[in-house]
């Protein structure tokens, strides 16, 4: 109850005060644009066109400081765009003439007066109806005294009985009504107004702000391929490679050797073939960077298990989901999995880890906690900065809990809806 009377009092006072911010800005703008709009013709219009888009601007930014309250949320600010220090005098009066957004502010500016009159008539109206109807006990009898006992007003219309006590009891029942109504009608009124300032003033915002980060996304997306194919190329460099490069020595070594002795020739295959398996375990390893099988053909759920029965570290795998997802986002959640449990069990110390799938609103959380030595951070240069990469490049969030001295905890959020 608490919580609904303060939203109340906080909508009310949005409406109250921000009536007069508008009639001002629609006084002051209105005529300024016309008298541009006027002036074209004799060169002064595009100053003065540009000083309403600035007036505009700044009841703009008023409104804007206004919304988180009352929508409950953070709004995106636009980026307006800026005059060159070298800039003549014509470039830095036509530059707030070039902003989209500077157009949409003036728009507001005109459009949220008769907004702003009826939320403020609605709102004065009902809270002025609701206080008088529930103090009307408190000044009844003056009123009777003044007209007399034989007044008539909807109680004697409604066939109530003529005295003070059931006019008091009437019209405090109707207070009180009006008075749970009230909440909700401040609300209504209150949302009216700051939606039409969302959509106005703040649209263009989110729209560069998704831009911005699309474009973030693509840099650690391709920012994480090219450390992708530069780890892959080095391990192949110093793994297979020089593995290969060996087992085509000793082949030749064993050709050689075949009609001079045949028993070191025996030998030589013997250790030859060691290496072919070694190198095709590297190959093995290798492919699990890039498509793993079991991911492929079956999932998650089975691949988050498969890393766990790897792992040198005993680990605890929940997965509360079965269903498929995009290969994006199984490989992203994957290979999250894969690197933070090589972490675990290179760097932690830890005697024991838990690995935990599973479904929000709008995405797949996976969180990775282990009871190691902690440290663990998303400096660059350490290979959780790679995988906070890889994870934003599906637009996802990477955070790491990791105290010295521990636990550890790192919760990845990919979206998936």
């Amino acid at each position: 109850m608490s919580a609904l009377l303060r939203r109340a009092g906080a909508d009310l006072v949005y409406l109250l005060s921000s009536f007069p911010i508008a009639l001002i800005g629609f006084v002051l703008l209105v005529p300024t644009f016309a008298a541009g709009v006027g002036t074209l013709p004799i060169g002064i219009g595009i100053a003065v066109l540009a000083l309403s888009l600035l007036i505009a601007r700044g009841f703009a930014e008023v409104e804007r400081r206004s919304l988180p309250a009352v929508l409950g949320h953070p709004v995106a600010r636009p980026h307006y765009p800026r005059t060159p220090q070298d800039a003549g005098v014509l470039r830095r009066l036509t530059t707030p003439l070039r902003a989209g957004q500077s157009w949409l502010d003036l728009l507001y500016g005109v459009l949220i007066l008769p907004v702003s009159v009826i939320t403020f008539a609605v709102s004065v109206a009902f809270s002025g109806a609701a206080l008088l109807a529930i103090t009307r006990p408190l000044y009844g009898w003056i009123i009777r005294r003044a007209v007399g006992e034989d007044y008539t007003d909807l109680p004697r219309l409604l066939g109530l009985p003529n005295t003070n006590l059931a006019d008091s009891l009437f019209y405090l029942a109707i207070g009180l009504v009006l008075a749970l109504l009230l909440p909700f009608v401040l609300r209504g009124c209150a949302l009216l107004r700051a939606q039409l300032g969302r959509v106005l003033l703040t649209s263009v915002g989110e729209m560069q702000e998704r831009i911005a980060d699309l474009s973030e996304s693509r840099a650690a997306a391709v920012s994480a391929e090219a450390g992708a194919l530069r780890r892959l190329e080095r391990d192949i460099h110093d793994g297979p490679q020089q593995r290969l490069v060996h087992l085509a020595m000793e082949l030749s070594r064993v050709k050689r050797q075949m009609e001079r002795d045949p028993d070191a020739a025996r030998d030589t295959l013997t250790s030859a073939i060691g290496d072919t398996r070694e190198t095709l375990d590297e190959l093995r390893a290798l492919s699990r960077g890039i498509a793993p099988p079991v991911l492929t053909d079956r999932g998650l759920a089975p691949a988050l298990a498969a890393l766990a029965a790897r792992c040198p570290v005993p680990v605890t795998v929940d997965t509360q989901v079965e269903e498929r997802f995009p290969a994006a986002v199984e490989s992203t959640i994957y290979f999250v999995a894969a690197e933070c449990l090589t972490n675990m069990a290179k760097h932690s110390t830890a005697s024991a880890a838990k690995v935990v799938l599973s479904r929000t609103r709008n995405g797949l959380l996976l969180t990775l906690g282990d009871n190691g030595v902690g440290g663990a951070h998303l400096a660059k240069g350490h290979g959780l900065a790679g995988l906070a990469d890889r994870v934003k490049a599906v637009e996802g969030e990477l955070v790491v809990d990791s105290p010295e001295g521990g636990p550890t905890v790192v919760a990845v959020e990919v979206p998936c809806a």
